[in-house]
């Protein structure tokens, strides 16, 4: 079959088993997938063309069990603008989506102390502003002026079998910063010349001056700092909970009790205290 017919040649989903369309093939590294089975595996996943057919169904069983632990998922707290993350404090589990429709996307629900390490990190890109002169040619403005450009990325690693980080950006637009750099500023009085100050140069330019710049920077800290101490209180509940238990004495009914998992006595239901 020459190159044409291969092209062409009818392909069969291995996970679904559906005729694959002409651009609608994802291949693995055992078979062919279908988008819409494709469409199905975890956002952060990445791996597909490394992963075996049954790699690929064992992360689709493990994606339509999470459509339960959306359902269930009730947020106590949301952290961010376009992208969120949102937490259940009370189930000690999170997720990270910017979708409306939670059922829809089935967004991946994980355990706060799932949680490895979270970091932020901020891309800038810079580019000369220019102006045309008279023969229509882009020519550096006098003095010289920058546009310095952010996003804004939060970066959530975990213990999770299908993908090792969650990365995403927090601002929903562009934060742009204009600057002119140069020489000196000087302005004309009475015909002398008086020094004004001189233009901040590449290394002297601080972003730190523009107020959106710092709302985005103090909101990636506030995301990073609110999700390792919530890691850290969903470890230690899991610790506390899995430590021996001692028997006590119910200051109620007398008896030597073993506490129940509410920390109450086993014959009267009394409460045993801390």
């Amino acid at each position: 079959m020459g190159l044409f017919g291969k092209l062409f040649e009818k392909k069969e989903c291995a996970i679904c088993g559906g005729e694959i369309g002409l651009l609608g093939n994802r291949k693995l590294e055992d078979g062919n997938m279908c988008k819409a089975c494709a469409s199905k595996l975890s956002p952060w996943f990445d791996e597909r063309r490394h992963s075996t057919v049954e790699q690929i169904e064992s992360q689709l069983a493990y994606r339509e069990a999470n459509k339960a632990d959306v359902g269930a998922f009730c947020a106590t707290l949301s952290l961010g603008e376009a992208t969120k993350v949102l937490i259940d404090e009370n189930a000690g589990r999170f997720m990270v989506t910017s979708a409306r429709n939670y059922s829809e996307a089935n967004p991946d629900v994980l355990k706060l102390s799932d949680i490895t390490g979270c970091t932020f990190d901020i891309d800038e890109d810079v580019d000369e502003i220019t102006r045309f002169d008279e023969n229509g040619e882009s020519v550096s403005c006098d003095p010289p002026r920058f546009k310095h450009s952010y996003n804004f990325f939060v970066t959530v690693r975990v213990n999770n079998p299908y993908f090792d980080d969650m990365r995403f950006k927090v601002n929903s637009r562009r934060v742009e910063i204009e600057e002119l750099r140069g020489s000196e500023i000087s302005a004309n009085s009475g015909g002398v010349n008086l020094v004004i100050g001189a233009l901040p140069s590449a290394n002297a330019f601080n972003p730190e001056i523009d107020v959106e710049y710092r709302m985005y920077r103090d909101m990636c800290e506030s995301i990073v700092a609110i999700l390792l101490e919530n890691r850290q209180s969903a470890r230690e509940e899991i610790e506390a909970a899995s430590a021996p238990k001692t028997a006590l004495t119910c200051p109620y009914c007398g008896a030597t009790t073993m506490p129940t998992a509410t920390n109450c006595c086993e014959f009267c239901g009394g409460a045993l205290g801390a």
